[in-house]
Formats: structure tokens, C-alpha cells, sequence
């Protein structure tokens, strides 16, 4: 009799065990998951930035601070995300961020960029991007949440350690840089032609194929 109660605790034990195993696999498979899609959004956008950049160089040569600073932003976010660590992505996202966002103040002073093709239709998929970027980054940070509170209650906590399992930090942006804005030309800007000599005057208007190569 006795033998046999040891024997259901045992088995009951086992059972538990197994349990609590596979519900962390599932924590941490979800997660990684989830970090799939974020790493997906970031190398579209890292895709995306240097055909934006040229688009807006035809008109605003003149702006080497700003595409330089676009630039070295963008290689360091590569470099980010090569080590997989959201804990170091993250800051290098954060100033590609603010790079765009200094990209963009200037372009609205070229109302003329209004008509590029190329250069809008870059721009609504960088912000299509970005949304789908925070969405993914808010499903992630939760599956985190979740999948470190597993990782600290009883009896999860026992065997996290044995079998390898590690908590697993967020991703965080900065909210005042992760919006892209969309430009928005003023009316007397887009109705007043630029003058001879006016520095933002940039190359003549393209066709419907974009502004020329250069």
C-alpha cells in the first residue's frame, strides 16, 4: 500500500513537472515568435531607407548633414540587429528614429516632392511599416511579460534554471520617435513656384517616373 501511494505521488509529481516544462516551451517558443516579426518589420525598414534618402537627395543635394546622419543611424541599427539583443536594438532603433524624423522636417520644405511618385509611394510604406512595427512590438513585450512571470512562479521557478530556460528583456521605443510623421506640404508653399536661385528649387519637375538619376 505503501509502495503504491509512493508511486502515484511519483507519477502525479512527474506529471506536474511535465506540465510546468511545457508551458514554459510554449512561453518561450511564443516569444521568439513574436521577435520574428519584429525582426522581419526592421529589416523592411532598413530596406526602405536608402531609396527614401536618394528619392529626397534629388531635390535637397544641398542636406548632407541630414542623410549622412540618416545613414550612419541606419548602419548602426544593422550592426543592432545582427546581435539579435533587443536590449541593444532597441536604442539604435530609437536613433534611426529621430534621424527620420530630421529627414522629414526637411522635406517639408520641398512641397515640389509632393508630385514624386517614388518618393510618396517610399513614404506610405515606411509608415505602413512602422505601424505594423509597433504592432508587433506590443505583441512581443506582452509574450515577454507573460513568459518572465512563468519563469518566477512555483513550481515553473524550479525548473528554469535545469533545463535552461532564461528571462528575456523587452523592447523598448521611444514613443516620441517611434512615429514617422507624414508630410504635410502648406498650401502657399505648394502654390508659389521657387524662384531662380532659390536653394530648395532642386531639379526640374519630373514625369510620372520620378526625379532623374543623379
Amino acid at each position: 500500500m505503501a509502495a503504491r501511494t509512493v508511486i502515484v505521488i511519483v507519477v502525479v509529481l512527474l506529471g506536474l513537472t511535465a506540465l510546468a516544462y511545457n508551458g514554459l516551451v510554449r512561453r518561450r517558443n511564443r516569444t521568439q515568435e513574436a521577435w520574428s516579426q519584429i525582426d522581419v518589420e526592421l529589416k523592411r525598414r532598413h530596406d526602405l531607407i536608402p531609396n527614401l534618402v536618394e528619392a529626397v537627395k534629388g531635390y535637397a543635394a544641398h542636406e548632407r548633414e541630414t542623410f549622412e546622419a540618416v545613414t550612419n543611424a541606419r548602419a548602426a541599427a544593422v550592426s543592432a540587429g545582427a546581435t539579435g539583443d533587443p536590449a541593444s536594438i532597441a536604442p539604435a532603433e530609437n536613433a534611426l528614429s529621430a534621424s527620420l524624423r530630421s529627414l522629414f522636417a526637411v522635406v517639408e520644405n520641398y512641397p515640389q516632392l509632393r508630385a514624386v511618385e517614388s518618393f510618396t509611394q517610399l513614404q506610405e510604406q515606411l509608415i505602413a511599416t512602422e505601424d505594423k512595427l509597433e504592432f508587433a512590438r506590443r505583441y512581443y513585450n506582452t509574450s515577454v511579460r507573460d513568459y518572465n512571470i512563468a519563469l518566477q512562479t512555483f513550481p515553473r521557478n524550479l525548473l528554469a534554471g535545469t533545463f535552461g530556460f532564461h528571462a528575456v528583456g523587452y523592447f523598448q521605443a521611444d514613443e516620441s520617435d517611434r512615429a514617422v510623421p507624414k508630410v504635410r506640404f502648406g498650401d502657399a508653399a505648394a502654390s508659389d513656384p521657387p524662384t531662380a536661385g532659390d536653394p530648395h528649387e532642386g531639379p526640374p519637375q519630373p514625369g510620372p517616373s520620378g526625379p532623374p538619376a543623379g
